[in-house]
Formats: structure tokens, C-alpha cells, sequence
């Protein structure tokens, strides 16, 4: 029998690169989502179903992935109750009979991480571990496809992210990643992957990339980290989300994603696009 893998968010733009991926390599797919009649969702000769599917919903979720062996699980939107939500997705496919999570975490995952919403990411690590099922992990930086809507309307970035580096990574190159992994997992059993870009760029780096390819003037401001909550305070945000936006520029200045890997080559055979070839191509 052939081996049927659940891929979510297949609606979203990593998901639903994923599921191309796979449909291309001929790969048996479950799509799961919130909405199947989104017309985001794609159509694909090598779905076998659509299945709709809430991680906080555990008898849904739960039936949508009977019978699957291996799962994509996207994480889900950032949200106060996330951690909670991914607990009952995982218990759902430990008690579907999955065998197989792969899952797409965040770099340097940790409970004490500077990055607010890395911490969650290591807590449903910690709960995929403990469920029983095999796990690979797909632990990315920052996203390529992110930068410039770091830029305001007056052409700077705003942020404490000091001279700090983060190999950001294209959310195309992650999707090949994980394809990779769904096509073959049993070699990736009780794996963790940093899946970056080709090299560690400062936000000033990144200001001047933007600027030479788009041909307007970007700068990059290093605000305090008093002066980063009071710039977003006007947004009306919660006390988490701004937490997020502001640990987004701490943990850049913290070099803690600096380093770029091997692994989406190695995982792919394909190099990773740097911000000058996705800027370009995009």
C-alpha cells in the first residue's frame, strides 16, 4: 500500500506549495483545512480527499486524519491559545494512527527564547516528542518574502536589532525542504533541521539589498527597545503581539539565527535563494 500523507494549511502559501510538490512527485495527499471550499485551496490530481480540520478541534482533526501516515503540520497562526491548539491537533493524529510528524517550527526554539512566539514552537515540539509518533522538525528563520514589509512608508526600518544577523530563509526553499522530507521521512526519524538562507544578513545589509534591486532609498533605524514599544503602541495591538513584533528585532540582534546551515541544499540538492536572487524573482 501506498503511504498517504496529510499536508495542512494547504490553503496558505507554504501548504499549498507543498501540496505541488507532491503532486508533482506523484506523492498520495489528504489536503486539510479550516475552509475547503476556499478558492485558495488547490486542485491537485494526487489529492485523494480534502478533509476540513481546526487544530483546536479534536474529534474533527482527529477524523480527518485517519488513516494518513505521514503529516505536514504548518504551524498555526500566532494566537494566545496556539500552544493549546497544537496540543490537540498532535493528540488528534497520535490517536488517527499517524505515524510520522513533520512539523515547521522556528529556529532556536526554547522556552526562555528571545523570540516570543520560538517559545511556543518549543512546546509543541516537546508535546510531538512525548505523543509517541516519529517527528522531524523544520526549525526556519525569518522569512526572505517578510523584509520588506519591514520597511515604512518613509523608507526606513525601525527595530533594536543592532547589527545582528539572521540568515533568512525563502518560504519557497522551506516548502522544498519539506517536501524532500514527506517524499522519503523515514530517514529524517528524530531530525532537526535550521533551514536558512545562504548567509546572515543585518538589517542594514537588507536595507541596502532592497534598495539597489528596487532602486529607492532604504535605511535601516535602530531603535531601543523602549522606543520599539512606543513607536507600535499606536497599533492597538495586545501586550503578546507587540511582545512578538519587538522579540522579532531582539532576536535578530541576539545572533542567534547569524549562521546559515547546509540542510535546505542537502535536504533538496538545491541552494537556498538569497535576498538579492528573491528580491529579483519576485
Amino acid at each position: 500500500m501506498s503511504t498517504l500523507v496529510a499536508v495542512t494549511g494547504a490553503t496558505g502559501y507554504v501548504g499549498g506549495l507543498v501540496a505541488r510538490h507532491l503532486d508533482a512527485a506523484g506523492t498520495a495527499q489528504r489536503l486539510l483545512v479550516r475552509n475547503p471550499s476556499s478558492p485558495r485551496l488547490p486542485v491537485l490530481p494526487t489529492a485523494v480527499g480534502v478533509a476540513a480540520a481546526d487544530y483546536a478541534d479534536l474529534g474533527a482533526a482527529r477524523d480527518a486524519l485517519r488513516g494518513v501516515d505521514v503529516l505536514l503540520m504548518v504551524s498555526g497562526h500566532e494566537s494566545p491559545t496556539r500552544v493549546r491548539d497544537h496540543a490537540t491537533f498532535v493528540d488528534a493524529a497520535a490517536e488517527a494512527g499517524v505515524r510520522h510528524v513533520v512539523y515547521t517550527s522556528f529556529a532556536a526554539a526554547a522556552p526562555d527564547a528571545t523570540f516570543t512566539f520560538a517559545r511556543d514552537h518549543f512546546a509543541t515540539e516537546e508535546h510531538i516528542k512525548a505523543s509517541g509518533m516519529a517527528w522531524t522538525f523544520l526549525r526556519d528563520t525569518f522569512y526572505l518574502n517578510l523584509l520588506e514589509q519591514f520597511v515604512g512608508d518613509d523608507g526606513v526600518i525601525r527595530g533594536p536589532a543592532d547589527d545582528g544577523r539572521c540568515a533568512f530563509v525563502a518560504r519557497d526553499d522551506v516548502a522544498r525542504a519539506a517536501a524532500a522530507v514527506l517524499r522519503d521521512p523515514d530517514p529524517h526519524a528524530r531530525r532537526t533541521y535550521d533551514l536558512t538562507g545562504p548567509e546572515g544578513l543585518s538589517l542594514t545589509d537588507v536595507a541596502r539589498t532592497i534598495s539597489d534591486v528596487r532602486r529607492t532609498p532604504v535605511t535601516f533605524h535602530d531603535e531601543t527597545v523602549e522606543e520599539a514599544y512606543a513607536s507600535r503602541a499606536s497599533y492597538g495591538a495586545p501586550d503578546w503581539q507587540v511582545d512578538a513584533w519587538v522579540s522579532t528585532y531582539t532576536a535578530i540582534a541576539s545572533d542567534v539565527m547569524a549562521r546559515p546551515s547546509d540542510a535546505v541544499e542537502r535536504l533538496t540538492g538545491t541552494p537556498p535563494m538569497s535576498l538579492e536572487q528573491f528580491l529579483r524573482t519576485h
